[in-house]
């Protein structure tokens, strides 16, 4: 299985050296391995096993990022953390703003009945989505 342990490795060439590197190198190129030898009892020969198993994994973009690397945009975790934690702050204001102005109508045209309520809910889907992107769930 030379030719896992040689993509794997140019995978993670960008990557520097730290035990969780090595971890999770490892254990891709054991859960590779272990998809080889599935398809290879199932009638493949290695090569197309092997090839099938690298091509199904994908790319570990997402890993780069959770290691705080670089990925081929230039955008680190820390960064992209950042913009999202902009976007949590812009979608709060807003909120805020758009809930106060369906207060003011409530209350200037209609004070015998509170509607403003049922907008609100709705509203606050906004900074909830952005607070779950900010932490980084998908």
């Amino acid at each position: 299985m030379k030719k896992i342990r040689t993509h794997v490795e140019e995978w993670f060439r960008d990557i520097p050296d730290s035990e969780q590197k090595q971890a999770i190198q490892e254990e891709i190129t054991q859960n590779l391995e272990e998809k080889v030898f599935d398809l290879m009892r199932t009638g493949k020969s290695e090569e197309d096993a092997t090839n099938k198993a690298i091509v199904e994994f994908g790319d570990i973009s997402d890993i780069k990022l959770e290691l705080g690397v670089n990925n081929g945009s230039g955008i680190s975790a820390k960064d992209v953390r950042k913009r999202f934690g902009l976007h949590l702050g812009f979608s709060i204001w807003g909120s805020c703003l758009i809930i106060a102005f369906f207060i003011f109508i409530n209350f200037y045209y209609s004070p015998d009945t509170i509607w403003f309520v049922y907008p609100t809910f709705a509203v606050l889907w906004w900074p909830l989505v952005m607070f779950y992107k900010w932490l980084g769930w998908k």
